[in-house]
């Protein structure tokens, strides 16, 4: 997607110097766009645990080029993989990323063919999400385009929630690759961008992304989406995850689950777009199964902004109050309407799923 007017990805190697991993710190956005060096998997999991990388599809992607640097210091790779294995436990594309470099990794004899299967593999990673991305949002389109012919020229509302743009993958996005596609075929769309406490990703990351690429929109308060959905002034909600079972349940950030139940009970459709690396095949009960990932009570006890020029951080409760931060929630498949794939659009059950993923089956 495009910075300023110039085409990026989120990570990349260092054009000319192909030991350097390349990525856009997030912890900056909005107000600073800032690229990070990143030279050891020490690093990368730093990153990833840091969340200057973060979203399913970057994680991923992220894990494949900390691999490759690990490979380039001669580090063994089960401790490389599980040193990156240990940083976020609930995308499910990370531990996947980082199955799929062991077992290339595996077929190499030499370390100079170590590395360069890793290298291969972590850029293959990377192409495929890009990929991935761009076929959702053509399959999503169609779902806008139906809406809006019943809208006769009025504006698609879409209600977001956390950040599933291109900076949560490494390019297009799930959830917003749909809005993009749309917003390129020139259909009157407008977002409503949900803040997403305690990190704010949507104020910070999904408003900044949508302005850049020229799409209306608006940010609001996370409780507000309930009251937009009662006047009839959403059309379609539209989310990411990072990890579904193969029974169609949903982990994605904390609130979605709340996002979906005002949808269900105001007749709003509730998709949820992902390429099929974040389904974990193994699960079948999202709330039983899943883990959720618990950050530091800091996260809400704490938020931070622009000031003079610099970001500032101010505490926001007593300070000897405690916190709890539970960074995801399960919305059960009964509350979704639909999942938007690179293969298509299937219905949130195992069936409907194995018909586009017939490889996965028992």
């Amino acid at each position: 997607m495009n910075v300023a007017g110039r085409p990026y990805r989120t990570i990349w190697l260092k054009p000319n110097d192909d030991r350097i991993v390349q990525l856009i710190d997030q912890r900056s956005l909005p107000h600073r766009f800032a690229i990070e060096d990143v030279t050891t998997v020490e690093q990368m999991a730093a990153a990833i645990r840091e969340m200057q990388v973060r979203g399913a599809g970057l994680i991923g992607a992220a894990a494949g080029y900390g691999m490759y640097l690990a490979m380039l210091a001669g580090m063994d790779v089960a401790a490389a993989a599980d040193l990156l294995r240990a940083t976020r436990p609930t995308a499910v594309n990370l531990a996947w990323a980082l199955e799929r470099q062991r077992q290339g990794i595996a077929t190499g004899a030499s370390a100079e063919q170590k590395i360069a299967l890793a290298r291969e593999t972590a850029e293959a990673i990377a192409d495929e999400d890009v990929a991935h991305c761009r076929e959702i949002g053509r399959h999503g389109l169609a779902l806008i385009e139906q809406i809006a012919r019943q809208k006769d020229g009025r504006p698609v509302n879409i209600l977001t929630h956390c950040n599933a743009g291109w900076l949560a993958f490494v390019d297009h996005g799930s959830a917003t690759a749909p809005i993009y596609a749309a917003h390129d075929r020139g259909i009157p769309l407008h977002v409503w961008v949900d803040e997403t406490r305690p990190r704010n990703q949507g104020a910070k990351l999904t408003a900044w992304e949508l302005g850049e690429h020229g799409v209306a929109h608006t940010v609001i308060a996370d409780n507000a989406g309930g009251h937009l959905m009662q006047r009839g002034e959403v059309d379609l909600v539209l989310v990411g995850t990072d990890r579904t079972t193969r029974t169609g349940d949903v982990a994605n950030k904390i609130g979605t689950y709340l996002k979906a139940l005002a949808a269900k009970d105001n007749g709003v459709p509730f998709y949820v777009a992902l390429p099929s690396t974040s389904f974990d095949w193994k699960m079948r009960d999202g709330v039983e199964e899943i883990p959720i990932e618990q950050r530091g009570a800091e996260e809400v006890k704490h938020a931070d902004g622009w000031a003079e020029g610099r970001t500032l951080e101010v505490r926001l409760t007593p300070e000897a109050s405690p916190a709890a931060n539970y960074g995801f929630d399960v919305t059960p498949r009964r509350l979704v309407s639909g999942l938007i794939t690179e293969r298509g659009i299937c219905q949130p059950n195992e069936q409907s799923i194995l018909a586009l993923f017939p490889e996965h089956a028992p």
